[in-house]
């Protein structure tokens, strides 16, 4: 078969117009995917968080757009009066009548998300309090992040009714330690602060600043908050408060530090105890219960 004649069958089944349709479909959302990119890589009036997000949107947005209307053409090539068809049953007729009920639901839920600004590109979530992760991407119907083992999890955003994120402008580090009940409590109080002034002094600029560059809340001692933490010793706690970017890398060495310094000062931390009696301890034990 010759290329003339597979033209004129193309045409014959209309098959020519929707392949033209399907190539400026395609040309159309990838020079608007690309013109936004390139707005926004051009400007920085906004996050760069939040224009990757609004990016990943509407290359979302176009692509379904370019889709469902290319469907909606190839159908009116076969069928007569479609415009009339597709009025007279309406469009929320057609909407129940494809099922696509669920796929209203995830389009609503995607771009609550997005207008609530409940989460970014990037940031790092924990979804229905189960899943763990950062944010690749975020589209009309699914939200994909990225679990630290490196597994890409999709979640339709219907199914989305929790979010925990750790990136929205700030956090609070708060990081325990159970010393154990024979430490004198001044001098762990003594070690935690100089553990905490030596965080001041090196990681400075994780702490979360005011408008004036003023550091909110440096690292603390926040106190002693047990008494007697899951019968193993007394529990203090330290706190900073720091930006969200630094979140990670902040409690990360707040915990090495804290170690090193109760170590270089011979604090015992707390232990777990088991006691162990022998069968003549027990029966002696047992003796002077009877003679009480």
């Amino acid at each position: 078969m010759g290329l003339m004649e597979l033209i004129d069958k193309l045409k014959e089944y209309n098959l020519m117009s929707i392949l033209i349709a399907g190539f400026f479909a395609y040309v159309g959302v990838f020079i608007l995917n690309q013109l936004v990119h390139n707005f926004f890589k051009r400007t920085n009036f906004i996050e760069e968080r939040k224009e990757q997000t609004i990016e990943s949107m509407i290359r979302s947005l176009t692509k379904y757009t370019a889709t469902i209307g290319l469907i909606f053409f190839a159908i009116s090539q076969y069928v007569e009066d479609f415009g009339r068809v597709l009025a007279g049953a309406g469009i929320i007729g057609v909407i129940v009548g494809f099922g696509a009920q669920s796929l209203i639901r995830d389009i609503l839920a995607g771009l609550f998300l997005t207008y609530e600004k409940q989460l970014h590109k990037g940031d790092f979530i924990t979804v229905n309090n189960t899943f763990n992760g950062t944010v690749e991407d975020i589209g009309l119907r699914y939200l994909k992040v990225r679990e630290w083992s490196g597994k890409l999890l999709t979640i339709s955003n219907g199914e989305v009714k929790q979010i925990q994120n750790y990136n929205i402008d700030r956090m609070r580090v708060i990081e325990r330690v159970v010393a154990s009940f024979r430490e004198n409590p001044e001098q762990v109080f003594g070690a935690l602060e100089l553990a905490c002034e030596r965080l001041n002094n090196e990681f400075s600029q994780c702490l979360k600043r005011d408008d004036q560059n003023c550091i909110i809340e440096p690292f603390q001692v926040y106190g002693m908050t047990s008494l007697n933490s899951h019968y193993r010793g007394y529990e203090y706690t330290v706190v900073g408060l720091v930006d969200d970017q630094f979140y990670w890398t902040a409690a990360k060495e707040a915990r090495k530090i804290m170690a090193i310094t109760m170590y270089e000062h011979g604090i015992m931390m707390a232990e777990e105890n088991t006691l162990y009696r022998t069968q003549n301890e027990e029966e002696f034990l047992h003796k002077v219960r009877r003679s009480q």
